[in-house]
C-alpha cells in the first residue's frame, strides 16, 4: 500500500478529532550523557514538528536477573543532571513530559522486565520503592506533568498488599498525574482504583499474517476496543497508551514488541499499523493518547531502515497527517 492511499484513507475531520489527546514520542537513552549533546533538542523540535504535544523519558535501571532483589543504576543510566536538562529543554520547546522509570535485565531480547519474579519481595519492594520515589521527587521539583509508579512488572503487578504502599510513597513525593504502563498484564493488574489513568504498553498482535491493509488491522483492534472502554468504565479513567510501536519489518503487525520479526524491510506494514491504530481509537471518548516508540535514540541521529522509528519513513507521514494540524 502507497503512503498516498493511507492518507487518503483518513475520515474528514479526525485529525481535529483528538486536539485534547496525549500525542507523545518516547525519548529514551540507554547512555549516562545521553541527554547531554544538543541531539535531545533537535529531536524534541522534530516531534514538535510533527504535531507532538508530549514526551515520553524513560531513565532506566537495572537487576541481575529476574529473581534478584537488588536494582541498581549501571553506565545504561542517564544521569540525573542529564533527566533534568531534557525535562526542561522538552518544557522550553512547548512539550509536556510524561517520565517513566524503567526497570530492566542487562541483556536486551535474553529476558523481559515482564517475568521480574524477586527472590524475596519484601527486598525487592523496598528497593523499587527507593528507585521509583527517587524520580518521583525529579518529577515533582521540575514540575513533569505525568508519571509512571511502573512498568510492564506483569508477573508482580497482581500483589496489591506490596504496590499499594509504592503509590502511596510516590503520591507523598509528586502531586501530579500517576499511573501504571501495563503489559500483557493490564487485565489483571491489582491496583487500577489506586490511580489516575490506565496505562497500556500496546504491543498487541493484529494477526498471524502480514498485512499493508487497514481496514483489517483495524477490525483486529476491534475486542480490545470493547475491553479498554469496559476497563475505563470500570474504573472511571481513562486509558493512555504508554507505548505503542512498529518496525519498519515485514511481520511486525503479527508481533510488534519485536524489534527483529524478519530480515525484510516493509515502510508499508508500519505505515499502515500507524494508520489503524489513530483510525481505530482517535475518537473514542475514553482513550486519552498515545506515546510512539520511538523517535530516535540519543545521541544517535538517525533512524535505521529496519527499527521502530517512523522517522523518514512512510509512518511519518502518517503522523502527520493525524497530528500535524
Amino acid at each position: 500500500m502507497v503512503i498516498a492511499a493511507l492518507i487518503v484513507s483518513t475520515p474528514v475531520g479526525s485529525a481535529q478529532t483528538g486536539g485534547g489527546q496525549q500525542r507523545g514520542f518516547a525519548l529514551p537513552t540507554w547512555q549516562v550523557n545521553g541527554y547531554d549533546g544538543s541531539d535531545v533538542e533537535q529531536s524534541l523540535r522534530e516531534i514538535k514538528t510533527l504535531g507532538a504535544t508530549w514526551v515520553e523519558l524513560t531513565p532506566t535501571w537495572y537487576q541481575q536477573n529476574r529473581h534478584s532483589n537488588e536494582i541498581y543504576r549501571s553506565s545504561g543510566t542517564v544521569s540525573d543532571a542529564g533527566l533534568i536538562r531534557a525535562i526542561d529543554l522538552a518544557h522550553g520547546a512547548g512539550l509536556k513530559v510524561f517520565l517513566k522509570p524503567h526497570v530492566d535485565l542487562p541483556v536486551p531480547g535474553q529476558d523481559s522486565r515482564n517475568n521480574i519474579s524477586p527472590e524475596n519481595r519484601d527486598v525487592w519492594f523496598a528497593a523499587y520503592q527507593d528507585f521509583i520515589t527517587h524520580y518521583a521527587g525529579i518529577a515533582q521539583s521540575q514540575g513533569v506533568e505525568q508519571f509512571a509508579m511502573g512498568t510492564e512488572l506483569s508477573t508482580i503487578s497482581s500483589d496489591r498488599p506490596k504496590w499499594l504502599p509504592v503509590i502511596g510513597a510516590v503520591r507523598d513525593r509528586y502531586s501530579g498525574v500517576v499511573l501504571y504502563a501495563a503489559g500483557r498484564d493490564y487485565a489483571t493488574v491489582a491496583f487500577w482504583d489506586a490511580l489516575d489513568m490506565i496505562g497500556i504498553d500496546a504491543y498487541l498482535p493484529l494477526g498471524t499474517t502480514p498485512t499493508n491493509d487497514v481496514a483489517t488491522l483495524k477490525q483486529a483492534w476491534s475486542g480490545a476496543v470493547v475491553e479498554l472502554a469496559d476497563m475505563s468504565a470500570r474504573y472511571g479513567v481513562q486509558v493512555v497508551f504508554t507505548e505503542a510501536g512498529y518496525t519498519s519489518q515485514l511481520g511486525t503487525t503479527t508481533d510488534p514488541s519485536n524489534w527483529r520479526i524478519s530480515r525484510t524491510i516493509s515502510e508499508g506494514e508500519q505505515a499502515a499499523a500507524y494508520q489503524a491504530l489513530l483510525a481505530t481509537f482517535t475518537d473514542q471518548p475514553w482513550w486519552a493518547g498515545v506515546y510512539w516508540w520511538v523517535w530516535i535514540t540519543p545521541p544517535y541521529r538517525d533512524a535505521e531502515a529496519h527499527d521502530f522509528s517512523p522517522k523518514g519513513k512512510e509512518a511519518e507521514q502518517v503522523i502527520r497527517q493525524w497530528w500535524a494540524i
